[in-house]
């Protein structure tokens, strides 16, 4: 082995070998993939929390209330359903889906489509549909995160919920379809359904 002086080795820093621009090159990569995954994981926790949810007053004044007048936010069990409970999915490729779809709500919250309570009760009815329609599109898939049908004590239920229950898978229908407006009661625009 050679023994270089200090003025060699300085230079040789501002022309290194190809060995070591290669580990140098991939140690960056690694540096800023890991940079761009906390960064992104950080963004996806903090827009998936409930109170990213309430920042905005259009959420805060209008469906908030209603949810805390169900048992979906107090309950005997001191079980609570949060926005994202209900509204993100919980695995990957639809939550990224329902995240990209949710931009275009908080657009409509940054050009003022719904900033009044007047302009919200005339957009809750399409809103309601959209959700709605995702809910049965996915089998109700963020209700079934909670409630498992094939773990519910029918005999607990009452006559007609747990015909519902039992006939659910037979029949096509989900959750949605008779438990429409349970988490918001008395929102603009909401169908009459049979509770059980």
């Amino acid at each position: 082995m050679s023994s270089r002086t200090l003025g060699e080795w300085l230079r040789s820093l501002r022309r290194p070998s190809a060995r070591h621009s290669i580990l140098a090159l991939v140690a960056v990569g690694i540096a800023i993939g890991l940079a761009i995954w906390a960064s992104w994981n950080f963004g996806m926790e903090a827009t998936g929390t409930e109170e990213f949810c309430l920042s905005c007053h259009e959420m805060r004044d209008n469906p908030w209330p209603q949810l805390q007048q169900t048992s979906h936010y107090s309950n005997a069990a001191g079980i609570k359903a949060t926005c994202t409970d209900c509204h993100l999915p919980k695995e990957f490729i639809p939550k990224m889906v329902r995240k990209i779809e949710a931009s275009r709500e908080v657009w409509g919250s940054l050009i003022g489509l719904i900033n009044t309570r007047e302009k919200y009760i005339a957009h809750a009815p399409a809103m309601k549909a959209r959700e709605i329609a995702r809910l049965r599109a996915n089998d109700s898939q963020e209700c079934r995160n909670c409630h498992v049908v094939e773990r519910m004590q029918l005999t607990l239920q009452s006559r007609r919920a747990r015909e519902y229950h039992q006939a659910m898978a037979s029949n096509g229908k989900t959750c949605i379809d008779c438990h429409v407006g349970i988490a918001h009661p008395g929102s603009a625009g909401q169908a009459a359904a049979g509770s059980h």
